[in-house]
């Protein structure tokens, strides 16, 4: 909870400034009923007009200033929580991108109910709970105020009406709508996660004849959802009816103890009409409770995620040197669970050199990448980048250092410019077209609509897989980081457009050292050198040519490529 009182502090001075803005709206609503009722009960007695005239202009004053307050109270509060919210996503954001390495990896769907829901629970807990809550208590104590002026047995009775309605019902509209709350709390972040499941992998699912599965999943997961829903309404309903009937009761029995001590008809109806009135400004406090219960869960989640410790950092972070860098592993194994990724890889990289890894599936070609990234945890080991360890350098410098393609590399939903800017904001327009030629991508840009200012859809809709890798890869080389990291970046093309662009990249990579993952060999004469991997461990190393000569798994990597080639021509 420290950390979303981080980003609600600065805004602390506009929040009591809306809060003080309500409580005054409230009090002026009080005053204005007690006026109006006090002015038509005396005008009911036909006295001189000068006798009304002091309540006629305090009903004017108290309509046209609650107008006006609570228009304040809306403009300050909502604009103070809606800052609020900004610097919070933006924490959230950055605190889930520098999480610790071979932490629980956050899922795409609690990820977005972390950014999206859980985030804006915190603007429910402000304006919905927080700032209600500061106006009922001042006006109900004002009410109580103002009924003891005309009877003190009356004040009394409205005080008790006043704690009925302010703390036993919103007490039990909690307690039973906890259940509820808390249901639909997880119903809307599995609701999230299946239903990015289902809009992510359609593809996916279609292959493998999963889609109907799936779907069914996500329409559980709504029906659930929508049963926690239901009862949460029942709930506020029983809530709503709970808290008329005991207004109608504290009204009736505010007026009868009133008749009762002898007050006139006049000093009657401004005890039942500010009893209405202190009684109705409690009422959004059982609401205000039930709400509580359901954000809470959500401003909790926030809290954990902002709590949750970064990678950690060197005493003496060093800095990570300009230009190409030397990168070397010496024996790192990485574990998932019980299987090993990568065992005991020991591998050089000069500064400069042009090094391609290939493997079957599941060889530790992308975890390898990602070691090097400083992305994943080393069960044993050490990864060196420019003649320092990387737990040497700040998680920032690396992130910076070390850049490129990874598998999981979105496109958001923006201009295709705005896309590949995000590596380098400052790029210029020459070094974009650069970038894109490079990627084989400004092809695609000028027959686009609308060329670098066409918006696409979140994940890269409205453009081929091709065409959605080759943006990517023209982001990867506009950043030319230090170290390149391309995993895969031929994916999704046809096979000659694959070997041309690993070709160029190869021969021509950029100003930093290349690591690049391929499952396509015919390209491969243009790297400095070939990395082989099978089942984590480097099983060869050397030019493409001296590999395909020898007897080993490049060579029969090589020739399954060659003959599917030649079965794809005939």
């Amino acid at each position: 909870m420290r950390g979303v009182w981080g980003a609600v502090r600065p805004h602390a001075v506009r929040l009591v400034a809306a809060g003080a803005a309500g409580a005054a709206a409230e009090l002026c609503g009080l005053g204005l009923i007690a006026a109006a009722a006090w002015l038509i009960a005396r005008a009911s007695q036909r006295p001189e007009l000068a006798a009304l005239s002091l309540a006629i202009a305090a009903v004017r004053g108290f309509a046209l200033a609650k107008g006006s307050l609570r228009y304040v109270e809306r403009l300050a509060g909502h604009d103070a929580a809606l800052r609020a919210l900004a610097e919070l996503r933006g924490r959230v954001f950055d605190a889930l991108a520098a999480a610790r390495p071979g932490a629980r990896r956050v899922r795409d769907g609690e990820a977005l109910t972390r950014m999206v829901s859980d985030v804006d629970a915190v603007q429910d807990l402000l304006l919905r709970c927080v700032l209600p809550a500061a106006a009922s208590v001042v006006c109900g104590a004002a009410g109580v105020a103002v009924c003891a002026l005309v009877d003190v047995p009356a004040a009394v009775v409205l005080a008790v009406g006043l704690l009925v309605a302010g703390v036993v019902v919103p007490v039990a509209a909690a307690v039973a709508g906890g259940r509820a709350a808390a249901r639909m709390a997880a119903g809307r972040e599995v609701l999230a996660v299946r239903a990015l499941d289902v809009l992510e992998g359609a593809r996916d699912l279609a292959v493998f004849g999963a889609s109907g599965r799936f779907a069914e999943r996500a329409e559980d997961a709504a029906r659930r959802l929508e049963r926690a829903e239901r009862s949460a309404v029942r709930v506020s309903a029983a809530v709503a009816a709970a808290g008329f009937a005991v207004q109608g009761v504290a009204v009736a029995a505010v007026a009868w103890a009133g008749l009762r001590a002898g007050v006139d008809e006049v000093g009657a109806a401004v005890l039942a009409l500010t009893a209405l009135v202190a009684v109705e400004s409690v009422l959004p406090l059982a609401g205000a409770a039930q709400r509580l219960r359901e954000v809470l869960p959500a401003v909790r989640r926030v809290g954990a995620v902002l709590a949750a410790p970064p990678a950690p950092r060197a005493a003496r972070a060093a800095v990570v040197p300009r230009g190409p860098l030397e990168v070397k592993l010496l024996g790192v194994r990485v574990a998932y669970g019980e299987g090993v990724a990568l065992d005991g890889v020991d591998l050089r990289v000069e500064r400069g050199r042009r090094v391609a890894v290939v493997g079957a599936s599941g060889a530790g070609k992308s975890t390898l990448l990602a070691a090097v990234a400083g992305e994943v945890p080393l069960v044993s080991g050490a990864v060196v980048l420019g003649g320092r360890e990387l737990g040497r350098y700040a998680p920032d410098e690396v992130r910076g250092a070390v850049r490129g393609l990874a598998q999981d590399a979105h496109v958001f939903g923006a201009t295709v410019r705005a896309n590949v800017l995000l590596a380098r904001p400052d790029a210029g327009e020459a070094e974009l077209w650069a970038a894109a030629e490079r990627a084989r991508f400004a092809e695609v840009v000028r027959a686009l609509p609308d060329g670098w200012d066409t918006v696409v859809g979140a994940g890269g809709r409205g453009l081929s897989g091709g065409q959605r890798q080759r943006l990517l890869l023209a982001r990867a080389l506009l950043a030319d980081p230090p170290v390149l990291v391309l995993d895969e970046p031929a994916e999704g093309l046809d096979p000659a457009m694959a070997d041309a662009v690993v070709r160029d990249l190869l021969e021509a990579p950029g100003g930093g050292t290349l690591l690049l993952v391929t499952h396509r060999l015919a390209a491969l004469g243009a790297a400095d050198e070939v990395v082989v991997m099978d089942r984590g461990r480097v099983v060869q190393r050397g030019r493409h040519e001296e590999l395909a000569a020898a007897p080993g798994a490049y060579r029969d990597l090589w020739e399954a490529e060659l003959l599917a080639d030649r079965a794809v021509a005939c």
